[in-house]
């Protein structure tokens, strides 16, 4: 589904990630650990669309789409949660939601139920301004607005933080029922540990903006990644 290979970036003189190379694969979940500053941000803005990548090739469904910008690539199935969810304070929670249409036919534009099935909390919501909302509640409604697009390739950006614990086993929930529905690849970055660790299927460390450790679960031992999360 996804390719990520031997990609560097930069921003101007600074380089941000060295020679990184990534799979994801529809009904798996891919995550991608590290501190703070090694580079798990740039990896999703490189995956996106929002930041070039100045070596390398990133290609999607089997075609390159390294030169691809961000519109085009959502509209090829690319959904992003961005860290800091970045919904639209001013916007109700349907208009939030509805921005998800741009990149479907306008045959397909409509918000499906199975959105209220996994977070029934926005369906009550729907005429709030998504300022008005909770941060918890703020990340699903960015998880939903996602979803909206119908993406083959979902992209999640820190979505533990700042959440209150019981929302953080909602979020846990339902990417884990959108992982078994095994029509999308998903691609989590997270500091969490335990988190990730109970959903991911494979898992790359970031080091310093170069990939220090990769694999299955089943053959990376839980000590050798909490070694590269410490400070």
């Amino acid at each position: 589904m996804l390719q990520v290979q031997s990609i560097d970036l930069h921003y101007g003189a600074s380089k941000a990630l060295s020679e990184v190379s990534m799979a994801a694969e529809t009904g798996k979940i891919t995550c991608v650990l590290g501190r703070n500053g090694v580079g798990k941000t740039s990896l999703i803005r490189a995956i996106s669309g929002l930041s070039p990548v100045s070596a390398g090739k990133v290609t999607f469904a089997d075609a390159d789409i390294t030169a691809f910008p961000t519109a085009q690539r959502a509209q090829q199935g690319i959904a992003l949660v961005p860290q800091g969810r970045e919904i639209f304070a001013q916007l109700t929670v349907r208009e939030n939601l509805e921005t998800g249409f741009a990149v479907l036919p306008r045959r397909a534009r409509k918000l499906p139920d199975d959105i209220f099935e996994l977070f029934p909390v926005l369906k009550s919501m729907l005429g709030r301004r998504g300022g008005d909302l909770s941060g918890g509640q703020q990340q699903q409604l960015a998880i939903a607005r996602a979803l909206v697009m119908q993406p083959k390739l979902l992209l999640l950006d820190e979505p533990t933080e700042g959440i209150q614990p019981s929302i953080i086993k909602d979020i846990e929930r339902v990417i884990g029922l959108l992982r078994d529905r095994g029509t999308m690849a998903i691609v989590l970055v997270e500091q969490y540990f335990d988190f990730a660790k109970r959903l991911a299927d494979s898992f790359l460390v970031l080091d310093r903006g170069r990939a220090v450790l990769s694999g299955d679960r089943q053959v990376l031992e839980t000590t050798d990644l909490r070694a590269h999360l410490t400070v």
